[in-house]
């Protein structure tokens, strides 16, 4: 028996997805369906935004980030699970799986933010119309967009850094398809008190108060729209809406129901597949919710496209 200050596991073993072996095959090809869908929305949307000047405004600067974070987020884990399905070796290195679950926290909390910021753009946009351009600046929009990275920077790091100091022993085998953080402390053989104190406090503070914060804008938009006497105002308000709430519903309601619930009442299926909706289903979901309902993406596509056949004809 080593010390307590090493760490006798070199590897983890990820189980993966609760899936047959005769399936595999066919959850495979569906899974690279949707890594690929995702990659090439969320990568179409950034092109759109820089391409088209029509869409170099505030809520297109946090749709570009979000979608950055969305292709981020889910390249962080799934590339790992198409691998280890394909190859049947569920094995990662200790320091790649400490490096994993930073990477998913940051881009996890990166979202939270963004997702705020975006609320706050909204709330704006209807309750101050003729205000907006000077309330959203362009040193308003670079600090609602560079804080939520500092702040998730230091906020992975602090849990990776908390587990990192931990000592694990013979038990390698995680009941997931990434290196959750919650997994890796159920194996640990060292006192974990610090870290789940750390996940209770901040990261409750990480999920709840930017959660408040988009229904208290949310609560001032109804508020607003409500005073509004013309339907096509109203409904104009919540076409402006909709997209996001949309994302926010699908984001918010998974990970409230999979860390905010009673763990004792969550299997290690209900707890996978709950997190397959936020990591995987989410970020490919977002570029259909935000391009298909908008007009302006729509009709940046069309200016783009326009412009290369227009180069291509020349």
């Amino acid at each position: 028996m080593t010390g307590r200050n090493e760490t006798t596991v070199s590897e983890f073993l990820l189980l993966g997805l609760p899936i047959k072996s005769e399936h595999q095959n066919l959850f495979y090809a569906l899974f690279l369906a949707m890594y690929v869908t995702t990659t090439l929305g969320n990568l179409l949307i950034l092109v759109l935004i820089c391409l088209d000047p029509h869409l170099h405004t505030p809520m297109y600067l946090f749709l570009s980030n979000l979608s950055f974070s969305d292709l981020c987020f889910s390249s962080v884990t799934m590339p790992k699970l198409l691998q280890n399905m394909q190859s049947q070796d569920p094995s990662i290195p200790y320091a790649g799986c400490l490096t994993q679950m930073y990477f998913f926290l940051f881009f996890a909390d990166l979202e939270d933010f963004l997702l705020v910021a975006m609320a706050y753009d909204h709330y704006v946009a209807i309750c101050f119309p003729l205000h907006y351009t000077a309330i959203m600046g362009p040193r308003l929009c670079l600090f609602l967009v560079v804080l939520p990275w500092i702040l998730t920077t230091f906020h992975a790091m602090l849990h990776t850094l908390l587990m990192a100091r931990l000592h694990f022993c013979e038990d390698n085998v995680i009941p997931h398809f990434f290196c959750d953080s919650s997994a890796l402390l159920k194996l640990s053989c060292s006192d974990t008190r610090v870290n789940e104190l750390v996940i209770f406090f901040v990261g409750g503070l990480i999920i709840v108060i930017p959660f408040l914060l988009i229904i208290m804008s949310y609560a001032r938009i109804v508020s607003s729209i409500l005073k509004v006497p013309s339907a096509k105002g109203i409904c104009k308000a919540f076409s402006t809406c909709g997209s996001h709430l949309t994302v926010v519903s699908l984001f918010y309601g998974t990970i409230i129901g999979l860390y905010l619930c009673p763990s004792a009442n969550n299997s290690a299926v209900k707890e996978t597949v709950m997190s397959m909706m936020y990591t995987v289903v989410a970020p490919m979901l977002n570029p259909f919710i935000y391009s298909l309902r908008n007009r302006d993406m729509k009709g940046a596509l069309r200016r783009v496209f326009c412009k290369k056949k227009n180069a291509f004809s020349l």
